[in-house]
């Protein structure tokens, strides 16, 4: 991996200079009314990954390691990665320091690479524990504080139960003090009740006092849908600003099928808004949230096949986010000089193909999100016909001489 991370470098060095890394181009986050902004005041968004809680023995803790933020941002290009360390279950930091640890390794290998990390207290239950949350970030601070990658996340989900005036605010209010105390600027990220879904309650009573305040919206495109989205538009149009630190394109169990349809619905409201976002969850548990196959590599390197159905869909979704939204990938082509459009895209029944230039189409090919190959379209036509396809995401791929390109379909 450091071999590539070289050559790469030796590359950019030799063809104008070194790239700079996304902390680098942006700076200190910070939050103007509703938005997150860069150092230059401009609204921004990043994408990556959660990883799966920390404790030890729950297995996700083997992806805490440099080897795999490095192989997110090199092959991912992964732009903000989250630590989930869990707090009081079994295994979690409570009765095993070492987590912290865990989530320091993150840390360091994020600040490494120039990316934006997400320090979280990963509880259902952090009112609980104040005390410890206090002392814990007040390390954090400390240790931290004087980097513009990080990022404190200071309750995960608060349960449907838990009172955002009278239980969550005031904890997040001490939580923040102690912190403030120590890092005057670094993002803060506050849970929500129903398990960081109820936004617009708390845009109606915002924590007050505090610059760079943001909150935290989860969702399950398996199971949340436009009601959801509508209570993030009435947290927005009342003037706080939002991180979705957890998502998934499954339930909201953590199981069951990919919804791509309605994850491309979220992506596009996120997108529409500047909204920074991490999938949950980067680990290889048999379970549909998983980005990895069961026994992957701990250490990275994985291929398409090594990735579950969410992970090809995350990882295409996460590469893409601050490029042509449909542009998944140009194989040997100068997409300068050669691209092409599909229209209507989201499509009905029919989608048609529009060439940049002349170039004679060698072939056509339409791909499902498992990477399954549905069918070959005639190259003398530009009309795709959809109709025999389910609803869901897609992607056409076309080979001339100059390359090929593959870009995303939607299918109402």
């Amino acid at each position: 991996m450091k071999v590539l991370i070289t050559f790469l470098c030796t590359i950019c060095i030799l063809f104008g200079g070194v790239a700079q890394t996304p902390v680098e181009t942006h700076g200190a986050l910070s939050v103007m009314g509703n938005q997150i902004v860069n150092k230059d005041g401009q609204a921004v968004s990043f994408a990556g990954n959660s990883l799966f809680w920390s404790n030890t023995g729950w297995g996700g803790e083997d992806f805490y390691k440099p080897a795999v933020v490095e192989w997110l941002h090199a092959d991912w290009n992964t732009t903000i990665v989250r630590a989930a360390m869990g707090v009081d279950e079994n295994g979690g930091y409570l009765s095993d320091a070492s987590n912290s640890q865990k989530v320091k390794t993150v840390v360091d290998a994020a600040i490494d690479l120039g990316i934006y990390v997400i320090i979280d207290w990963h509880s259902h239950h952090a009112e609980d524990y104040e005390e410890e949350a206090i002392a814990f970030f007040e390390e954090m601070a400390t240790l931290y504080g004087d980097n513009e990658h990080v990022i404190y996340e200071i309750y995960n989900e608060p349960l449907n139960t838990t009172s955002w005036s009278n239980s969550i605010k005031p904890y997040a209010e001490a939580v923040i003090a102690a912190i403030r105390a120590i890092d005057n600027d670094n993002l803060i990220i506050v849970g929500t009740s129903t398990w960081s879904q109820d936004v617009d309650i708390a845009s109606n009573n915002p924590i007050m006092g505090y610059s760079n305040i943001a909150y935290t919206l989860h969702f399950y495109a398996g199971t949340h849908g436009q009601s959801l989205r509508n209570k993030a538009q009435v947290a927005l149009n009342n003037g706080i600003a939002l991180m979705v630190t957890e998502w998934g394109a499954v339930n909201a169990n953590g199981d069951g099928s990919v919804d791509a349809s309605e994850t491309q619905l979220w992506m596009d409201f996120l997108q529409e808004n500047n909204i920074s976002h991490c999938n949950w969850a980067l680990n290889d548990k048999n379970e549909g949230a998983s980005a990895l196959r069961p026994g992957s590599n701990t250490n990275g390197n994985w291929s398409a096949n090594d990735l579950t159905t969410s992970g090809n869909m995350v990882r295409n979704i996460v590469y893409n986010w601050d490029r042509d939204p449909n542009l998944i990938t140009g194989v040997g082509a100068d997409t300068e000089a050669f691209s092409f459009k599909l229209y209507p895209n989201p499509a009905r029944g029919v989608t048609y193909l529009s060439l940049s230039n002349n170039q004679q189409i060698l072939s056509i090919s339409i791909t499902d999100i498992s990477g399954s190959e549905l069918s070959k379209v005639d190259n003398s036509t530009r009309k795709l016909d959809l109709s025999k396809m389910n609803s869901g995401v897609y992607f056409v791929t076309i080979e001339t001489e100059l390359g090929k390109l593959t870009k995303r379909l939607i299918k109402e």
